[in-house]
């Protein structure tokens, strides 16, 4: 089943919102056919931040098993895949809080310099995604929040309990080692 064919309208209610209700009646069906439609979105979602496996799929299950919990929290208006991609993070934003050491970061100045733009061009998904996977579990965390979610450094701080300047050291770093390996990487680029 495709997403495309869940939000289609058919003068009833909408099949993603048949699953919906029959996910607040706790319809075990329901929730499989409802799992697996946003699986693969999920499943990106947390391995951008969490590169083992069997970690990410615990994380996940964990952030559905929360979802159809909260599930009558939803009052059907904007976007169930909106809504459902907020609660899979805070699973993933809790496990890196109770699982990653942050350690105090003075913030003197931030340099940014800026990785050729032809690199950076032609470079595949997955190499950069692994790139950022190989990132310091900290530094690849505050750098998904912000650069992938959008989040301020005060609100990464604050989901994190972290301060603001140790959030903008982690994109600092990150910036810093990807910038590294995307040019260390010439070799692996498309030609």
């Amino acid at each position: 089943m495709s997403i495309a064919l869940a939000y289609t309208l058919t003068g009833h209610a909408t099949e993603l919102e048949q699953l919906i209700q029959g996910c607040i009646r706790n319809e075990r069906g329901a929730q499989e056919k409802l799992y697996r439609l946003f699986y693969p979105k999920m499943m990106a979602l947390v391995k951008r931040y969490i590169d083992h496996e069997m970690q990410a799929e615990e994380i996940m299950n964990n952030g559905f098993l929360r979802a159809f919990q909260k599930v009558k929290q939803y009052n059907f208006q904007g976007s169930f895949e909106g809504w459902l991609r907020k609660i899979v993070f805070h699973a993933v934003a809790d496990y890196v809080k109770q699982n990653t050491r942050y350690s105090e970061k003075v913030v003197l100045v931030e340099k940014d310099e800026c990785v050729h733009k032809d690199h950076a061009d032609r470079l595949y998904y997955d190499q950069l995604l692994k790139l950022v996977q190989a990132l310091p579990d900290a530094t690849r965390t505050v750098f998904n929040m912000y650069v992938m979610e959008g989040f301020t450094h005060k609100e990464i701080g604050n989901m994190l309990g972290i301060s603001e300047g140790t959030s903008k050291w982690h994109l600092s770093e990150g910036r810093r080692v990807l910038k590294e390996k995307i040019e260390k990487a010439e070799l692996h680029l498309k030609a």
